[in-house]
């Protein structure tokens, strides 16, 4: 893959909102010295400078085809960005508390474009089921950090094993919005196939927007 560096070096310093950053110790490729960084990340780059008034990065990752592990190391709060190709590099970081690494993991197993197709077909099948008089499947959450096993435990985004059963004596909630007409899934401009996560993402706020207003009207009414 060819990058422009003038493109890469605007991108990654530009004012638009970031997804992530923050300190980190990255180990170096051929020395085990840490050597700290600003890490900032856009999208699925994941930008490293020297310090924070750097305007161009040393480098930058590319978190396709990845999986991110946390890994036993000398230093704590350790976790590797591992790519599934046989001669790519791996990427050893550490952070500088608990809640900073776990806060970068959850961030950097979210960022490729794979995770986004995943969470597109999500909401795809719920609004599906929700315009067709059904319940909509309960959203997939990641669960926290696994207890590490062999000095390794990969992040996982398989949903938690359900609660079954209620509590004695407890009380129904309030009356639900009412479930939208029956009719075709389609898109104001177009298939959902062809839309962008962006164009998705506004349109299914659209309508749960006008759902939730017809429903507090209903509720207002004596």
């Amino acid at each position: 893959m060819k990058l422009n560096e003038r493109s890469l070096a605007f991108y990654a310093t530009c004012d638009a909102p970031v997804d992530n950053a923050g300190f980190l110790y990255k180990k170096g490729g051929r020395h085990a010295a840490y050597h700290r960084r600003w890490f900032v990340l856009r999208g699925n780059m994941l930008f490293y400078f020297e310090d924070v008034a750097s305007r161009e990065p040393v480098g930058v990752i590319i978190l396709e085809g990845c999986t991110v592990e946390l890994v036993e190391a000398a230093e704590e709060f350790t976790f590797a960005v591992r790519f599934a190709e046989a001669r790519a590099r791996t990427y050893v970081l550490a952070a500088e508390s608990q809640a900073a690494m776990e806060g970068w993991v959850k961030a950097l197993s979210r960022a490729s474009f794979d995770y986004l197709r995943l969470v597109v077909r999500e909401l795809e099948q719920q609004l599906a089921a929700m315009r067709a008089g059904g319940c909509p499947p309960p959203p997939r959450r990641p669960r926290a950090l696994l207890p590490k096993e062999n000095g390794c435990a990969v992040w996982s985004a398989e949903p938690p094993a359900a609660s079954t059963g209620t509590s004695a004596g407890a009380r129904p909630g309030p009356e639900r919005p009412p479930l939208p007409p029956r009719r075709r899934a389609s898109a104001p401009n177009g298939p959902l196939d062809s839309a962008s996560f962006l164009q998705l993402h506004e349109w299914y706020g659209q309508e749960v927007r006008a759902l939730r207003g017809q429903w507090l009207r209903s509720r207002a009414q004596p």
